[in-house]
This record gives structure tokens, sequence and C-alpha cells, in this order.
């Protein structure tokens, strides 16, 4: 049975004591360390290189998801897995040829999942919902941390369920943005099995806490 996963985003951490922020996640009750890599033309936003990704490297104990907000991801994926990602993400609409970028990523050994920001509809997914391992619905448009949460996440969360259900898919349900303690009881109800949160876990008191929170 899946369990309710907490993916805590590096995006929000403290660029400054990264590695103190990476350090406090690995003692955390965090289930993933997700990383946003964006290239200023697929969204409006720059961050996150493989300098960046060798640094989580060196110091992630936990299972590190990549999420690329990149234009022609598959020029780059290879590169993500051999700097440590456990699971690439990249976006129905950023991929011309998505069924082989998928299990071009599953055959270098990493875990492939698919995103969809939130206006693309989760139909678009019926030819490759059974090949892939994670959906990640965006609940905010991608780009920017801190944004608000869009409230037809949810209906898409049903959506998402049914379509795996239906094609006999084992992939995961995950959520990125505006996700936080109000709302994470919430979506994992509604069908989420993993929700990336940034700025509340590390705009928090006590992160560790919040991330426990999250998750009962």
């Amino acid at each position: 049975m899946k369990t309710k996963l907490i993916a805590p985003s590096l995006l929000a951490a403290d660029f400054g004591n990264l590695q103190r922020d990476i350090e406090m996640l690995n003692h955390s009750q965090a289930d993933w360390i997700h990383v946003d890599v964006m290239d200023g033309r697929f969204v409006p936003n720059i961050s996150f290189g493989f300098p960046m990704m060798k640094t989580v490297q060196q110091h992630a104990r936990k299972f590190v998801d990549v999420h690329l907000m990149i234009v022609e991801p598959e020029k780059y994926v290879e590169e993500f897995i051999n700097q440590g990602a456990d699971l690439v993400s990249v976006h129905y609409e950023a991929c011309t040829h998505l069924h082989r970028t998928i299990h071009h990523i599953q055959d270098l050994g990493a875990k492939a999942g698919v995103v969809l920001n939130p206006s693309t509809p989760v139909l678009m997914l019926e030819d490759i919902i059974a090949d892939v391992d994670l959906v990640l619905l965006m609940s905010v448009n991608p780009g920017f941390g801190g944004q608000k949460f869009i409230e037809n996440t949810y209906k898409k969360i049903a959506e998402t369920k049914d379509l795996i259900l239906s094609n006999n898919s084992t992939a995961f349900i995950e959520v990125d943005g505006g996700v936080n303690i109000d709302n994470a009881a919430k979506l994992f109800e509604a069908g989420a099995d993993v929700l990336v949160a940034g700025n509340a876990v590390f705009s928090a008191e006590d992160p560790e806490r919040t991330i426990e929170l999250m998750k009962i």
C-alpha cells in the first residue's frame, strides 16, 4: 500500500546554507528531496544546474526527486541521473517524443514521471499512463514558489486516479504548488501519494515538525 510521502522542495531552502538544510531533511520524516530545475525558457525563472545537483548528491540521504521545467529535457536526463536523481519528471508540454523520453529515463535506471501544467487535461496522459512511475500535477503555474494553490487540482487528482486504475497502472500521484499544513490531509484523502512542499516547510519555525504534521 502506498503511504503519505512528503517531498520538501529545495527551491525554498536557504542557498547559503544548503548543506545544513539538506542535513535537516535527512534527519526529518521527509521521504523525498525535491529538486526544481528551471531554464528560463519553459518557465520564467532559472534555477539549479548540475553544480547544485552535485551538492545534493554529496549530502542527500533521501530519495532525490528531480522535476525538469525545461525545454528539450531529453538532452539532459542522463546527466541528472548521473548526478544522483532517483526519479526524473518531465513536462508533457515540453516533450515532443514523450514515450521515448520516459523509457530512456527508465533504461538509465531511474524512475520516470510526467508533469501536467494546471491547464493541461489529464486525458492527455491516456497513452502514456501505463508506462510512467509517477504523475506530477502542478497545482500552481510553474516557475516560482509561494503561489496560491489552484483548487481545481482536487478534480484533477480524482481524474488521474481513475485513469491509473482503469489502465492497471502503478503510478504515484504527486502534487506540487501551494501545499501546506492546511490542505495536506485533504490532498492525501483525494488520492495524492506524494506532496511537494517548499515555503510551508522552509519558512516554518520548526520545519521538521511541519513535515511531521503534513503526514498525519
